[in-house]
């Protein structure tokens, strides 16, 4: 999966130091002898993960690497202890918590020097056959064999890191040696680069007169990519801001770049960064180290030396002036206003990340500026109007060697550049002579604090992902750690210099000459050019090819088509059994109450010094015409103000003593009735146990004095929901695409679609699009006095055993004060009147490849056809439909679900197929009639389920699925017996009853270009969006 290192959604990195100990430790054979000894102790005792970790020494040597360093880190409940590999020089990093979800990654530093993606394909087939693992695509394989929590690959702009997870400690060993074989020693045959890169082959590989055109799964993949706006524009900036070296080209592949890369190269490639020398090991959790350490040694690092790769990013050269470009994008359609979809940012290149310390305070600086409505550029750039949103790229990014930080508009007329430029000089300017408030500071540490304490359940994963970027740069990762050590120095250095920060804002934007403004423009044609580029590169490789040559292509069409639909033999792989799967679920204790006529689930949690406090407003008195405001009103009634506090009060309000306060819409159906569901809003938010009174204060106030009468606020707020949505069509588009096919057949499919589909992405259009917005607002007041009451609510509370009747005794303070008389109720489930009906929906456009769905009536969870209909979707989906739509057909991915709408749906995602991927979706119905498949598919299937099923849950989050989804413990141990109870029979029976009689009506929704497939068939309904 190709991970742009620019974007919004991008994982901030961390912060480190360059120091790395590189110092060697020798011993004596017999005391190596002795060590050894202690090690197998260790091993066999049964001591906690931290207690094991005492036990290391600097300097000891374990299964060939050598300890460099040991850092215990308290505040995050932690020890983790540095290695190196003695022969290789092979780095490691091993984090030891009381966590039972393991991580391990294996990560190169890979430094492409062109824009072919080679870094990217390499990524992908890696994971295609491996020397121990010769099979075809062991990496999808793996997912049905295994229970592991997380299992993906990642490449960056300057790194391929492969992690996943498990609580399974023979899962564990089996994933790793999965991983390892197919890094460091895959086969990489050129038919695993051809399906997996780029390939030239017949549009139609059974017919040699059809064109010749470009296939390919990354080719595909980064196609889409490069069609959403945002990621085109980061891309840009971070090429044009880093242009020397390898920052500046596309490391997941320019289309137009990508099939300028051979095999040869792809093979090289990895000769020289995939080696042990380039290579960053991590472990977490409650494993132990030197199982790890031995498998990684004996499995990979005893058949290599030590090399010197040729890796290194150096630094950008510094500018003696600041720079402009221009670039262009295709036009949005969904745009509020056509004439305003032109993009400005300024970026400034920054220090080095592997200082940790300077890392830290830049990261600090950065939020101070930009997040949130107290901020300077906030104020100064969205509440002005004058564009949608930021730009695509804003704020502090550590992704890269040597960090930046950007800021600047999107939705804006082109002559408002030189404005927006401006603005943010004089910003900076502003900033650099007033400062910042003190509360503002002290909300941003208290945020830091919080996220300390703040538990979940993928911890592990997160923490990789921020030590990486500076790890791959030679920092030393357990420097970063030290977070309190980082904001005692911070504070340290405003107590003895006041003006520190805006020294720092004149040393990193004043005074900093490396400066990058991007302006980007949306060009009319700008999709029919790159058309017309593809088909000149196409007319480039094959004008001059002979009659010869074109059979070779399409021959060699034909032998790939017949190894994707040869069946694998995938038994070299180790696998988990059924009897692996645990037979019952650990139940959890909640205690239903009743304050003030409100019922109340209270869950005693470990949750470390923090509250979690949830609420249900049901929507059943609201009046059918006022849903479509629901998603609205939920974006904005947190950040309007309330009571006496301005929006920007309220804000820092909430950023000092909450963890945020969160509202979004909520739909539930009933577990046992498609035709009876629950539609509400969701109330969330968490605090340290002391500020719990606080928090609980500011829900009441938008509660009791909800402020929906700003319009200007109103219309900033309105302007950057809109254009954040339309933007998610190109990245999301799998999920619009569901959603539309459900919309005509289940209830939830129904109003899902209206408050997160097409009809809301349209209607927030709309709104956008309005002068004046009073009469929206209006309707928003409507709907606070349907759902901010009692009568319609239900609450929840997480809490310690210490604090939960503390806890409890202000949650009801807070319910007295509110209007309503409550109603007790543990649900206001309504009976829908519903008749669903076959559409056939096809959204155009201008995306060069496809996002489909078809959706067929379903059951709900309790039915006892479900859970069947649930192993069937998962077999489907790794046994025919994966081969069908990513390995034939070149789409990013597909598959099958049955989710608890009601419906089981099909989908495929950045897809350059439409009528082939619908096509396949009937012939898997055919296939699973058939039952062309063994027990031991069918063992994998629910070995796939079970890892979702048993995925690790955070304290916060126990109890959660009894009041969110009103599936008790006893629902849910009744599930999972009747998944561990399917057999091939009851797969065939839901297959007929369900999927292939066509009396179930069913519905099927495409978002992409026009087509002649659907234009010239009468069912399908065309929606131009223009």
């Amino acid at each position: 999966m190709f991970s742009p290192s620019k974007n919004g959604s991008a994982i901030r990195k961390c912060i480190c130091n360059a120091r790395y100990l590189s110092k060697r430790y020798n011993f004596l054979s017999k005391l190596r002898q002795s060590h050894r000894c202690n090690v197998q102790a260790r091993h066999c005792a049964s001591v906690s993960a931290l207690q094991r970790v005492e036990s290391y020494k600097p300097g000891e040597c374990i299964h060939g690497f050598t300890v460099e360093k040991i850092v215990n880190v308290p505040e995050l409940y932690l020890s983790a202890v540095k290695l190196s590999h003695d022969a290789t020089g092979a780095q490691y990093l091993h984090v030891a918590r009381e966590d039972s979800n393991n991580v391990f990654s294996v990560a190169f530093r890979t430094t492409p020097m062109d824009s072919t993606g080679v870094s990217h394909i390499l990524e992908h087939s890696a994971l295609c056959g491996s020397q121990k693992y010769p099979c075809r695509d062991p990496f999808f394989k793996m997912l049905n064999r295994s229970l592991s929590t997380f299992m993906n690959a990642f490449t960056g702009s300057d790194y391929t890191v492969y992690p996943f997870s498990t609580q399974n400690s023979t899962d564990f060993s089996n994933l790793m040696s999965v991983y390892l074989d197919a890094t460091f020693f895959p086969k990489l045959q050129e038919q695993d680069f051809r399906q997996e890169g780029w390939r030239l082959e017949n549009e139609d590989n059974q017919d040699p007169t059809s064109p010749i055109i470009f296939k390919g799964v990354v080719y595909n993949e980064m196609k889409g990519a490069m069609a959403s706006a945002d990621s085109l524009f980061a891309t840009h900036c971070q090429n044009k801001l880093f242009p020397s070296h390898t920052y500046s080209h596309n490391s997941g592949g320019d289309p137009s770049c990508i099939p300028d890369l051979t095999w040869q190269q792809l093979k090289q490639f990895h000769a020289s960064h995939y080696h042990p020398s380039n290579a960053r090991f991590y472990t977490y959790g409650n494993r132990p180290l030197e199982e790890s350490l031995q498998q990684i040694d004996t499995q990979v690092l005893r058949r290599f030396g030590k090399i010197q790769p040729d890796t290194v990013v150096p630094d950008e050269a510094r500018w003696t002036e600041p720079r402009e470009a221009e670039v262009y994008c295709t036009l949005d359609p969904m745009a509020a206003d056509p004439t305003k979809q032109t993009t400005v940012n300024v970026s400034y290149l920054l220090g080095r990340i592997t200082d940790p310390f300077e890392s830290f305070t830049a990261s600090v600086l950065g939020t101070l500026l930009v997040s949130g409505p107290t901020s300077p550029f906030y104020k100064a750039l969205l509440e002005a109007n004058i564009g949608s949103d930021y730009s695509p790229v804003v704020g502090y990014d550590n992704s890269t060697k040597e960090a930046s930080f950007s800021v600047g508009l999107q939705g804006i007329a082109t002559e408002d550049v030189e404005k927006v430029k401006d603005i943010i000089q004089q910003t900076f300017q502003k900033v650099a002579v007033e400062g910042f408030d003190d509360k503002r500071i002290e909300a941003i540490l208290h945020k830091i604090e919080l996220s300390q304490k703040h538990q979940t359940t993928n911890f592990g994963l997160g923490l990789l992902m921020a030590l990486l970027s500076c790890w791959n740069h030679e920092a030393d990762p357990t420097d970063h750690l030290k977070i309190n050590d980082m904001v005692t120095s911070f504070k340290h250095c405003l107590e003895n210099n006041p003006k520190w920060l805006e020294e720092k804002v004149e040393e990193y934007f004043l005074k900093n000459q490396h400066r990058l403004t991007l302006v980007m423009k949306p060009k009319e044609n700008f999709q029919q050019e790159l058309d017309d580029q593809e088909a000149q590169k196409i007319v480039c490789l094959t004008e001059n090819l002979s009659t010869n040559d074109r059979q070779t292509i399409f021959e060699d069409g034909l032998k790939l088509a017949e190894e994707q639909s040869k069946e694998d033999d995938p038994s070299c792989l180790p696998t988990l059994a059924i009897s692996d799967i645990d037979r019952d679920i650990i139940r959890t204790v909640v205690d239903l109450q009743t304050l003030n006529n409100v019922s109340v689930q209270h869950c005693i949690q470990p949750t470390n010094g923090v509250v979690y406090f949830r609420a249900v407003a049901s929507l059943h008195t609201l009046p059918d015409e006022l849903l479509t405001y629901v998603p609205l009103f939920s974006s904005v009634i947190t950040q309007m103000g309330a009571g006496d506090m301005s929006f920007h009060e309220f804000s820092q309000q909430e950023d000092l003593k909450t963890g945020g306060l969160g509202v979004k819409t909520y739909l539930c159906q009933h577990p046992e009735s498609i035709h009876k569901l629950e539609k509400g809003i969701t109330l969330s938010s968490y605090c340290l146990d002391n500020n719990t009174e606080e928090m609980f204060r500011l829900w009441q106030e938008i509660f009791l004095r909800p402020k929906l009468d700003d319009v200007d606020r109103f219309t900033t707020l309105v302007r950057m929901n809109a254009s954040d949505l339309a933007m998610s069509l190109s990245n999301m588009g799998h999920s619009f695409a569901m959603s539309a096919a459900q919309s005509n057949i289940t209830p939830v499919g129904h109003f899902s679609e209206i408050m997160s589909g097409m009809m809301q992405v349209k209607f927030l259009k709309s709104v956008a699009e309005m002068q004046d917005m009073s009469p929206v607002l209006q309707k928003l007041q409507q709907v606070s006095r349907h759902v901010l009451s009692t009568e319609n609510m239900r609450c929840a509370l997480n809490a310690s055993p210490l604090f939960m009747d503390t806890a409890s005794l202000h949650l009801e303070r807070y319910l007295s004060q509110l209007p309503g008389e409550g109603a007790a109720h543990t649900a206001c489930m309504q009976d829908i009147q519903f008749n669903p009906t076959m559409q056939k929906l096809h959204y155009e456009l201008p995306f060069p490849v496809n996002y489909v769905s078809r959706a067929i009536e379903g059951v709900p969870y309790t039915h006892e056809d479900f859970a069947s209909l649930r192993i069937l979707a998962r077999l489907m989906s790794s046994k025919f439909l994966h081969r069908e739509i990513r390995e034939k057909g070149g789409a990013y991915g597909g598959g099958a679900s049955m989710g608890t709408s009601g419906a089981f749906t099909f989908y495929s995602y950045r897809d350059p197929n439409s009528e082939k991927t619908i096509k396949a979706f009937s012939d898997s119905i055919q296939w699973a009639v058939d039952a062309n498949y063994s027990q031991q598919d069918i063992d994998e299937a629910k070995l796939s389920v079970f890892s979702a099923v048993d995925s690790p849950t955070a304290p916060s989050s126990k109890g959660m699925r009894l009041f969110s989804s009103h599936i008790s413990d006893e629902i849910y141990q009744r599930h999972r017996q009747q998944l561990l109870a399917v057999t091939q029979d009851d797969m065939v029976k839901v297959a007929k009853k369900y999927l292939l009689k066509g009396d179930k009506m069913d519905g099927t929704a495409l978002l992409g270009p026009a087509n002649e497939f659907t234009k010239g068939d009468e069912q399908w309904t065309i929606k131009k969006e223009e």
